[in-house]
């Protein structure tokens, strides 16, 4: 994979999470309202600057869909809390082929948002997973 490949992949989850993020805002309650909506708009802004990354490497960015198939039924907070978790390592995954795939800075960026991802995650379930990013692919 090319890191324009990769990047444009990692645009297309940025899209998909900023969706996901207002669904889990909509449901996850006042307790952790804040941090749905601190990770909304850190999606957002990684979301923005990965359109000018793709431009920068010669590609045309991938648009958002209109929207976005869920993993499951998002009912209650319990369920918000359940979809962010799921994001968040979907995210992981793709941050992790940007690292593969990118060398200097971009790589160096790639990193900070695997790690972000995987923090996020981390609070979002309770608890980290070994090695996030790298799960096996079917």
């Amino acid at each position: 994979m090319s890191a324009l490949e990769a990047v444009r992949a990692a645009l297309a989850a940025e899209h998909a999470a900023v969706y996901g993020y207002g669904v889990v805002g909509a449901r996850i309650g006042d307790a952790r309202r804040a941090e749905a909506e601190s990770a909304h708009a850190a999606h957002r802004a990684r979301r923005d600057a990965l359109e000018r990354t793709v431009r920068d490497l010669g590609g045309a960015p991938v648009a958002s869909a209109a929207a976005y198939a869920l993993p499951f039924e998002v009912a209650d907070a319990a369920a918000a809390l359940r979809l962010a978790a799921v994001l968040e390592d979907r995210i992981a995954d793709v941050w992790s082929d940007v690292v593969r795939a990118a060398r200097g800075p971009l790589r160096r960026d790639a990193a900070g948002a695997l790690r972000e991802a995987a923090v996020r995650a981390a609070r979002w379930r309770g608890g980290g997973v070994a090695f996030p990013g790298l799960a096996e692919r079917g």
